[in-house]
């Protein structure tokens, strides 16, 4: 019984990022920091921007690996477990209630509770974003390199150039930057061996392999693989899985319409993008909502928590060589220009649509910073304040 406390800590604890982590992937990494690294020092700052790092490079929900290694490197796999369900279930649930009721959800997208929360993300992943830099920023030459990746992701985003950007910065860590002391790194062991590891990245190939040959047998193993192909091969965040999830649902198992309306209410609501499977798992009329909700929201998760815990173990062994951590130096800096370059957009172009806005995110600024609020307390507040003002 005691073995399952780690684990329910975690899980409390990412329920309440479930429930409070509005803004899309990018803000979700700013929760995490504030609630992992600030206030529970669960991972020191070098070490959170390890897990980003290897998220990053990673096909999958960036933020939810991000969230389940987390677990993970907590308390194992019932951590890891507890991590994932903590964090995706809020979202879950809600979509899976508006797939079942989906008729008044127009209104959602102008309400000003939603233009308190895009503010509050703003506020949050500024913070995250000081916070890094004052920590993996301290010379020159890695300014740079946060400065570069920032300045050419606002001129070349998307998956491709962020992976481009990271691996730059890796290589000029590598041969421009000592490498720091281990010490520095504050990244825990990692309970996976590289043999289970390895196990985690085949399965994850077979599945590629396997459920296409499986999906004519029945709509069971039709939902699995849309889903599931889904997860395993979108890269730069829970947007680009919208074109993959729309080649496997529409019109086969779901109007254009209903999907177009899932997708507008997933950006809605707290917790990882991801969830828009649950919404077309249940919206689709082959078997039961609540069956058709479960096998797609596990299909869609599936990949990236077996790339995630398949990979973090190789990771750990490369990132104990002095070289290696010298290229770890420079990816982190890449890593906090590319959170800099996200804050513009998508989130501040996404949250700020003028002066009374920006005189809300700078208040919500102060109250994380100076008046040093949790970050779930900041974004209630800014619902309230823009459910009246804005």
């Amino acid at each position: 019984m005691s073995a399952l406390v780690p684990a329910l800590e975690v899980f409390l604890v990412f329920l309440r990022l479930g429930l409070t982590s509005f803004g899309g992937p990018v803000a979700h990494l700013g929760y995490y920091r504030a609630e992992l690294v600030v206030r529970r020092g669960w991972f020191t700052e070098a070490g959170y921007a390890e897990l980003v790092a290897v998220a990053q490079f990673l096909p999958g929900p960036a933020s939810s690996q991000v969230g389940m290694a987390s677990g993970l490197l907590r308390a194992g796999w019932p951590g890891l477990l507890a991590a994932w369900v903590g964090f995706t279930l809020p979202s879950a649930a809600v979509m899976f209630a508006l797939a079942l009721g989906m008729a008044r959800w127009g209104e959602v997208e102008g309400a000003g509770w939603l233009a308190g929360l895009k503010v509050a993300a703003v506020a949050v992943v500024a913070q995250a974003v000081a916070g890094l830099w004052g920590q993996l920023v301290t010379d020159r030459r890695r300014a740079v390199l946060a400065l570069g990746v920032a300045a050419a992701l606002l001129v070349l985003p998307g998956a491709g150039a962020q992976v481009g950007a990271l691996l730059v910065c890796a290589l000029a860590g590598w041969h421009l930057l000592p490498a720091p002391q281990s010490t520095e790194r504050g990244l825990p062991a990692v309970p996976v061996s590289r043999r289970v590891g390895a196990t985690l990245l085949l399965v994850c190939g077979a599945g590629l392999v396997l459920l296409p040959l499986l999906a004519p047998l029945s709509e069971v193993w039709a939902l699995l693989n849309a889903t599931f192909r889904a997860g395993a091969l979108v890269f730069g965040g829970g947007h680009v899985v919208l074109p993959l999830l729309e080649a496997g649902f529409v019109p086969a198992l779901v109007s254009h319409e209903h999907f177009v309306a899932g997708y507008g209410a997933a950006n809605a609501v707290p917790g990882p993008l991801f969830t828009f499977a649950t919404f077309l798992g249940a919206a689709q009329t082959q078997m039961p909502p609540l069956w058709g909700a479960v096998i797609a929201t596990l299909g869609v998760f599936l990949p990236g928590a077996l790339l995630m815990a398949g990979t973090l173990p190789f990771w750990a062994v490369l990132a104990a060589r002095p070289g290696a951590r010298s290229a770890l130096a420079g990816l982190n800096a890449g890593v906090v220009g590319l959170l800099l370059a996200a804050l513009y957009t998508p989130v501040f172009t996404g949250g700020v649509r003028g002066p009374r806005d920006l005189a809300v995110a700078v208040l919500a600024y102060a109250a994380l910073t100076a008046g040093r609020l949790p970050a779930w307390a900041v974004v209630l507040a800014c619902a309230a304040v823009g459910w009246a003002v804005l």
